[in-house]
């Protein structure tokens, strides 16, 4: 490889948050994702789109080793953010959770105060002055487009919030210990539309500053809120490129009859 060619891959690779290769699953003896291979833009939204039970939930919860905790699973290929391999023996879990933070399908506020919640990630992590952790928990509410419904009410329960306050709740919490990637398992499934808009709203404005990852089921959603769309269909990735592109010109039929609601 010539100097031009070496600088040229390295500004390609550099440009990506999250490098994926021939990442290969298996529950027991069943394939669950097959060789993928995926960039993910640093400061974009990535959906991943795909009838249900083509690997597109396993495929999020690799970014971040929630896979680890599943007994006879055997994950192969390789995930790396920001260079390094996030499966290699020195990464602390801990540390990579914090870093790549998790919104659930379901919302899934603790039974504590909602100070509490999103207090929670910092204390964990060993911050005690009630000073910061005040600040740290309004910034977070305001990035979750939460704070003026809430400010006057910290004290009280969580649970006490409606289902799509509590999403944003949860947003909050994974924004307090200040992840650098945000994954996002159809976090707006379980809400009403009103709901559902403002969490497309935020994540609008929480590209800005994070990395984005989306499960959908919704193919609507995928194309108002993310920039780059990949399908999965039983376990592979069929085809990723630009939103626009997916949904207009897909270079494969498989998408294009998916997209198109031939198919899914």
């Amino acid at each position: 490889m010539d100097m031009a060619s070496s600088t040229l891959a390295t500004a390609e690779v550099s440009s990506a948050k999250i490098v994926v290769r021939d990442l290969t699953v298996r529950y027991g003896s069943t394939l669950a994702l097959d060789r993928v291979a995926l960039d993910v833009g640093d400061r974009q939204v990535t959906a991943l789109i795909g009838p249900s039970g083509c690997g597109k939930s396993t495929f999020l919860r690799c970014l971040n080793r929630m896979n680890d905790h599943i007994r006879n699973i055997r994950i192969e290929g390789s995930v790396s953010l920001d260079g390094v391999s996030i499966y290699d023996a020195a990464v602390d879990p801990v540390e990579l959770r914090r870093r790549v933070g998790m919104v659930f399908q379901k919302s899934n506020p603790f039974p504590k105060s909602i100070f509490d919640n999103v207090a929670f990630g910092p204390r964990v992590h060993g911050l005690r002055d009630r000073v910061e952790l005040r600040e740290i928990v309004e910034r977070s509410l305001r990035q979750a487009a939460l704070w003026d419904e809430v400010k006057d009410r910290l004290d009280r329960s969580a649970l006490d919030l409606s289902g799509g306050q509590q999403q944003r709740l949860c947003i909050a919490r994974a924004l307090a210990v200040e992840p650098d990637v945000l994954l996002m398992d159809e976090p707006a499934s379980a809400l009403d539309p009103i709901a559902t808009a403002k969490i497309e709203e935020l994540i609008h404005e929480l590209k800005t500053q994070y990395t984005i990852v989306i499960v959908t089921h919704n193919m609507q959603q995928a194309a108002r809120v993310s920039d780059t769309t990949a399908y999965f269909y039983l376990g592979r990735l069929v085809e990723v490129g630009p939103t626009e592109q997916i949904f207009t010109n897909p270079s494969r039929p498989e998408t294009e009859d998916y997209v198109t609601g031939r198919f899914g």
